[in-house]
């Protein structure tokens, strides 16, 4: 892909689907001069998702740096100004760094490709610092004073006790909802959602109360189950299900079995040679007899209609982790949490489920985010039934 020239000039005599930007750009960026390295937003945005991609295989890291331009006045002066502050950053950023618009004529960006993370003073710092130095080198400090920076490491590591969603959303612009096509994609996803779902809960209510009442009767503590989990872009939510487990149980089990099994270390539970390893704990003894048959069955995932009601689940999407499995996660795994809402039944479970290895589960959830469709969700939803009936990989 070709660098794109900045020329905001010439943009006042060509169509643009954003008016409020062409008219930003036209404010910000009078007397910006031509330079082959400053790219488009477009240009720009689609280079930072490949570079994700890049760094997800190759674990190096990368640094993004925003400077923010929309709190300044307009006037020509400021127009100079960030004709300066283009010009600093071409001449004092590597050859191998992008700089470009993260939004046209309003958010500058630098991206830092394979910065090194060794040494005890943070890079993000050092990186920050730099560029603020040289910008305060040649520069009207009380305008750079209004300018806002603000910096971005990839991969994320977020404090994961915290409420706060684990990606940082400023790095994945590409994945916005407000494009026009993808809004009314995801409009009409939602509206079969609820639809879906309050069908399914008024026409199973009856089913649930005898859920709800064999649990009851067959074991201490609550019927419903909550569980922390994460959905789209790493925001955390409270997952329902039917309680299948005795009450007060060491979740340590299923720690140390999900490490193995992402690490592909899991022992299959089926020994004949003719029939396929299952990767899931298939004798747990935390289950109790009632919740083998509910898990047997995936009549234990009924209450996530409620999630899907609330907006947290999607009737097809991507199991949603619970936060320790996201920790242990390599990097390219990360992608089928973020980059769509996750749901009650998806590519997984109509394609083997637990006979299917924990890369293999990735790869068929990255598939389903990369070529979503309604037919697609359409399609999963009609071979959903036969998977719960045959209960193939359930356990």
């Amino acid at each position: 892909m070709g660098n794109t020239p900045l020329n905001v000039l010439a943009m006042e005599n060509q169509p643009s689907r954003r008016p409020e930007k062409r008219d930003r750009a036209r404010r910000f960026g009078q007397m910006i001069v031509r330079r082959e390295e400053v790219l488009s937003e477009d240009t720009f945005q689609s280079l930072l998702m490949l570079e994700r991609r890049r760094a997800e295989r190759s674990s190096k890291r990368f640094v993004l740096m925003l400077l923010d331009a929309r709190s300044l006045p307009a006037s020509d002066s400021v127009g100079r100004f960030m004709t300066g502050v283009i010009s600093v950053l071409c001449r004092s950023t590597r050859e191998t760094d992008l700089v470009g618009w993260y939004k046209e004529g309003q958010v500058l960006a630098v991206l830092f490709t394979e910065i090194n993370c060794e040494g005890e003073t943070s890079i993000t710092e050092l990186l920050q610092s730099k560029v603020l130095a040289a910008l305060l080198k040649e520069l009207d400090k009380n305008l750079l004073s209004q300018l806002q920076t603000s910096i971005h490491l990839f991969p994320e590591d977020r404090d994961q006790s915290t409420s706060d969603p684990l990606a940082d959303v400023s790095l994945y612009p590409d994945l916005s909802e407000k494009e026009p096509g993808k809004r009314l994609g995801l409009f009409l996803k939602r509206v079969i959602d609820v639809l879906g779902s309050t069908m399914l809960l008024l026409v199973l209510s009856p089913l649930y109360s005898l859920i709800a009442l064999a649990i009851k009767l067959t074991s201490k503590g609550p019927v419903i189950f909550k569980q922390a989990r994460l959905g789209r872009l790493g925001s955390r939510f409270q997952c329902l299900k039917f309680r299948t487990m005795y009450a007060n149980n060491n979740s340590q089990i299923h720690q140390d079995f999900i490490a193995k099994f992402i690490a592909g270390q899991a022992e299959g539970g089926a020994k004949a040679e003719s029939s396929p390893a299952v990767f899931k704990i298939t004798n747990d003894p935390r289950v109790t007899p009632i919740g083998r048959l509910l898990r047997k069955t995936s009549l234990d995932e009924l209450p996530q209609f409620l999630n899907v009601l609330r907006g947290e689940m999607s009737l097809v999407g991507p199991r949603p982790p619970v936060p320790y499995e996201f920790k242990i996660y390599e990097i390219w795994h990360r992608r089928r949490v973020l980059e769509v809402k996750p749901g009650v039944t998806g590519l997984w479970q109509v394609s083997g489920r637990s006979r299917t290895s924990f890369d293999d589960m990735v790869r068929l959830d990255l598939r389903y985010s990369q070529s979503w469709s309604l037919w697609l969700d359409l399609k999963i939803l009609m071979a959903t039934p036969r998977a719960v009936v045959t209960g193939d990989g359930a356990y």
